[in-house]
């Protein structure tokens, strides 16, 4: 996978915790920051910050560049649109298992429904002579 490519599982593993998108929040919000500015503003340490910074840039959603001894993170702007399209396909294809699901449930419902109009034999209840 090239740096510039941004794989499913990387991107799912980066959005699917709520503090990272906490984080790439704030960074939005401010253009840019470093894990320490970050870390003022929410409730986790600074190393738990740098942590969730790695997941994401190594879904390629932000990018740090270091200034002196910091690193500055920022979002790649360019990732988001590819993110973006990325998500829209796991929806996409979620929508369809979810759509064949319920297809077989009311399909399953039906012929449920289409039995339960037969009288039905008690067991024990043959016919007796």
């Amino acid at each position: 996978m090239t740096r510039d490519a941004i794989s499913d599982d990387a991107l799912l593993e980066a959005v699917a915790d709520s503090s990272r998108r906490r984080v790439l929040d704030l960074i939005l919000a401010y253009g840019e920051a470093t894990p320490t500015a970050l870390a003022a503003k929410l409730p986790f340490t600074r190393q738990a910050v740098a942590k969730h910074l790695a997941v994401l840039d190594r879904a390629g959603l932000v990018e740090g560049r270091r200034t002196g001894r910091e690193v500055r993170y920022s979002v790649r702007p360019e990732h988001l649109d590819v993110a973006a399209r990325a998500m829209a396909k796991v929806a996409a294809r979620w929508d369809a298992r979810l759509e064949a699901i319920k297809n077989m449930a009311e399909a399953r419902a039906r012929a449920t429904g289409a039995n339960k109009n037969r009288p039905t034999r008690r067991r024990g209840a043959a016919s007796r002579s």
